[in-house]
């Protein structure tokens, strides 16, 4: 018979005291670790979001940077053209003055040769009349020696050329004028852009004669208020591209012109070798070029862009490879801070 008493029941009290106190220390830890991953979570959240404000603010300043650089280079490239504009709005004066008095000089001298040869005329008609053989022999030598009878059929000939390369001298030297006008204050002025067009051809045509056919195909425009050089720089840029463009065979560029509305355009197509599509919405870009190094700087197509864009104009592009490119200008036929625009908002 086992006499031994049972085990004193302040031990499983004690054992309930530990497990109490151990359940409240875990969840006392449980809370604290929870509070302590609230704050990381709170932490990573705004360390993510400084990032991201960082990330942002860094992508805007490097566009700033990059609307910096091109401003710079636009400022620079409009400086450069206003410069060579007065330079060559000088020269074509001072060339124009003396072409003047070539051209009217040209026109009373040939009213003296004319004279001239109907003098000679008369003389040759009262050759036999002359009564002495000696002289008769003489005259008929002399006229021999100096070949007067080509220099008759010859002196007509070389006054037309010339007068045809003085008249070609004086367009050269109005195109020039044209292109190269300095807008006075940037001040909007009402431009036949047809003139423009024909004036910058002339002025580009050692660029393109060996490359392509110009072909014109002009419809019926009313001028526009534009600033009229910087419209015929765009017409450079793009005509000279689509000549870069066009080889080894000879091609052909086609200008055509036409309005709807109150808007005009100005188509420049080209059969050269047309932009991949990959690279179409990045011809705009500035700095942006797929010519060798040091061949060009890739701001041409970039500030047309912008000529056109302060026009409240657009430019579209149709390309296909290996086929040619189409690039059309639109423009508004009344600028829009006009007085007159402004009146009809």
């Amino acid at each position: 018979m086992n006499t031994h008493p049972p085990a004193p029941a302040q031990h499983d009290v004690h054992d309930e005291n530990r497990l109490d106190r151990l359940e409240e220390l875990v969840a006392k830890r449980t809370s604290q670790l929870a509070q302590a991953n609230g704050r990381l979570e709170e932490d990573i959240r705004k360390r993510e979001s400084t990032e991201a404000e960082l990330m942002r603010r860094n992508a805007e300043l490097t566009e700033l940077n990059a609307k910096l650089s091109l401003a710079k280079e636009q400022l620079l490239q409009s400086e450069k053209l206003a410069s060579i504009g007065q330079l060559a709005a000088g020269v074509a004066h001072e060339i124009n003055n003396p072409i003047g008095y070539i051209f009217s000089n040209f026109g009373t001298l040939e009213g003296y040769i004319a004279n001239i040869l109907d003098m000679l005329k008369a003389y040759e008609d009262a050759e036999t009349s002359i009564g002495s053989p000696d002289l008769l022999k003489k005259v008929r030598a002399m006229r021999e020696r100096i070949e007067l009878d080509f220099l008759k059929e010859d002196i007509p000939v070389l006054m037309k050329e010339s007068k045809e390369g003085i008249v070609r001298v004086r367009k050269i030297v109005q195109d020039l004028k044209d292109f190269s006008r300095v807008d006075a204050n940037q001040e909007w002025q009402w431009a036949d852009l047809h003139r423009g067009i024909d004036s910058t051809l002339n002025i580009v045509n050692n660029e393109v004669k060996y490359k392509a056919d110009v072909v014109k195909n002009y419809g019926d425009l009313p001028e526009i208020e534009c600033l009229p050089s910087q419209i015929n720089q765009v017409i450079m840029n793009i005509v000279v591209n689509a000549a870069h463009a066009i080889g080894p065979e000879r091609g052909t560029i086609a200008i055509s012109t036409g309005s709807s509305g109150q808007h005009v355009w100005i188509e420049i197509k080209d059969n050269g070798a047309g932009i991949p599509k990959d690279i179409q919405s990045r011809i705009f870009d500035p700095f942006f070029t797929t010519k060798p190094i040091g061949a060009g700087t890739g701001l041409g197509l970039s500030l047309s862009y912008g000529i056109v864009q302060k026009h409240h104009g657009n430019i579209e592009i149709d390309s296909e490879p290996g086929v040619g490119s189409i690039f059309r200008i639109i423009l508004p036929i009344r600028h829009a801070g006009s007085p007159e625009q402004d009146a009809k908002a």
